[in-house]
């Protein structure tokens, strides 16, 4: 959208909101600031160098005014800040902090305030029920209430494996989040049924990049039965939990329709053929998605 300073294209954009206004639906603009596919000229010089924290709160503030006054009253939520802390609670070392320190996200979320007072302002972020995240994103969230200045909601990146999060850990931070009087989201919901490189969580840090090899992608030419089975009980036991917290849940976001265009054939691992939505190859319902429906 932004590609060079004073420099916007809305092409893409604008379809997207005509496309979500034709169908009267709920629309979420997503990302505001995100330290990843950020321009190198938002937060450098010629030079190459950082610039100063006047110059970055400036055109931070020019950027979020002019895409959301662009959408006033059009999309009802923002994601304002993306990923920015990491699991042991720590602040991700982007330009933003670089520059800025802890700032730039309260900075971030008044400026978005200013530009549209009705849309409602989140932060969103992946694995979140590691405890120094959590804690790190309620302290957040009492900083800005405390400072007045809006968040309405908390978004939950749901890029999951089959072996984490535990449905606990997941169930003591919707819990924990609904008790500091916000929304929570599940965002970017995906279920990888593929062994994860390392046997580690990778979360959603899209630098990351394991070789290829042959013992991560097993199911080339499809899944087992009883893995397929597996999947499809997990992912339900999740959409469970959704129910049974619904009073605080707002919605539920998958990370794309079918199993053919999703991200996870390419992350972590370049090439894999992964199974991770709801909807297979060719765009028809697993079993998981009937029962859903009956459960409903």
């Amino acid at each position: 959208i932004h590609p060079e300073e004073g420099h916007y294209n809305f092409t893409l954009s604008d379809q997207f909101v005509s496309l979500g206004e034709k169908h009267n639906v709920f629309i979420v603009g997503h990302t505001l600031i995100w330290h990843s596919q950020l321009p190198e000229w938002f937060c450098t010089d010629e030079n190459g160098e950082n610039i100063s924290p006047e110059a970055l709160k400036e055109r931070m503030k020019e950027h979020i005014t002019t895409v959301v006054s662009r959408y006033k009253g059009r999309i009802k939520g923002w994601d304002v800040v993306n990923e920015a802390i990491l699991e042991d609670g720590s602040f991700r070392k982007s330009k933003f902090y670089e520059i800025l320190g802890e700032e730039f996200i309260p900075l971030a979320f008044q400026y978005a305030q200013e530009a549209d007072p009705e849309a409602e302002l989140y932060y969103n972020d992946y694995n979140e029920w590691h405890p120094g995240k959590r804690e790190t994103v309620i302290r957040l969230i009492r900083m800005l209430k405390e400072r007045g200045i809006r968040i309405d909601g908390i978004g939950m990146q749901g890029h999951f494996g089959m072996e984490w999060p535990s449905l606990e850990e997941y169930e003591k931070t919707i819990s924990d989040y609904a008790g500091e009087g916000v929304k929570v989201m599940i965002t970017e919901f995906d279920l990888s049924i593929l062994p994860s490189p390392k046997k580690q969580e990778t979360g959603a840090e899209i630098s990351t990049n394991f070789e290829y090899q042959k013992e991560l992608n097993p199911y080339t030419e499809g899944v087992p039965e009883e893995v397929f089975a597996a999947w499809n009980k997990r992912m339900n036991d999740f959409f469970m939990l959704f129910l049974k917290h619904s009073d605080n849940i707002s919605r539920v976001t998958m990370w794309g329709i079918s199993d053919k265009d999703s991200w996870k054939n390419n992350f972590p691992v370049h090439g894999r053929t992964d199974y991770p939505l709801l909807f297979d190859r060719n765009y028809q319902p697993k079993p998981v998605v009937r029962e859903i429906i009956n459960e409903l």
